[in-house]
């Protein structure tokens, strides 16, 4: 049986998917900068941190995916920056095999841009992520520039995100926004409290800790005895 036939079974892929010349762009280009690297581990933590309890999803940055309709890893395969499937197992993989992963390709995908990759990022990548993907929520970033803007899949056309009033982006994927705090891009809830790291965590835990303790001692209460 072929691939296309396979995912048909499993994912009822149309027939309007759209593979693009196996030449194209084929050699995924390395991490521009320690900027990039940071970004990505950023947003990897708070997803991980958050989702804890969750083995469903599975997030990864930098990783190839391949999705050959020839099941064949020499062609057709791409490097996101950022990258969540949801409804699949959480478990470490080498790479992103859409034929042995049940036909599925991301739910959510964010290339940090440059000067060197922005065209393709805009261009090649968005067609690529909408045509054959079928990604649902596409973001692209700039941490150098700021420029940050998203996508979502509308009948196969991905239509831009606006802001909401905090200026975050709503991702439907993950049920969070994303927005720029401190230079970076991060995650926030719906109300648009952001989602820590398990540092920020911690921290956040012994501030409240000394607080408490510098109350207690107010009202002549060692907290060192309670």
């Amino acid at each position: 049986m072929t691939l296309i036939k396979e995912l048909e079974t499993t994912q009822d892929i149309p027939e309007d998917v759209i593979f693009p010349p196996g030449d194209l762009y084929s050699d995924e280009p390395p991490l521009e900068t320690e900027l990039h690297l940071e970004q990505i581990m950023l947003l990897l933590k708070c997803l991980k941190w958050l989702w804890r309890d969750r083995n469903d999803f599975y997030a990864a940055g930098n990783l190839t995916i391949y999705y050959s309709p020839n099941q064949r890893k020499s062609e057709f395969f791409r490097g996101p920056d950022f990258f969540v499937v949801l409804d699949t197992e959480r478990k470490t993989r080498k790479s992103w095999v859409v034929w042995e992963e049940d036909g599925k390709y991301p739910n959510l995908i964010l290339e940090i841009i440059s000067p060197s990759t922005a065209d393709t990022d805009k261009d090649f990548k968005k067609k690529l992520y909408q045509d054959t993907f079928r990604t649902h929520d596409y973001f692209w970033f700039d941490p150098y520039t700021q420029e940050f803007a998203g996508f979502h899949l509308v009948d196969g056309k991905y239509q831009p995100l606006e802001p909401n009033d905090r200026g975050h982006l709503w991702s439907q994927q993950l049920g969070l926004c994303m927005g720029i705090h401190q230079g970076l891009l991060r995650f926030f809830t719906p109300e648009g409290q952001l989602v820590p790291t398990p540092e920020e965590t911690a921290e956040q835990a012994t501030q409240k800790a000394e607080r408490l303790a510098a109350k207690l001692r107010e009202l002549n209460i060692d907290p060192d005895t309670i």
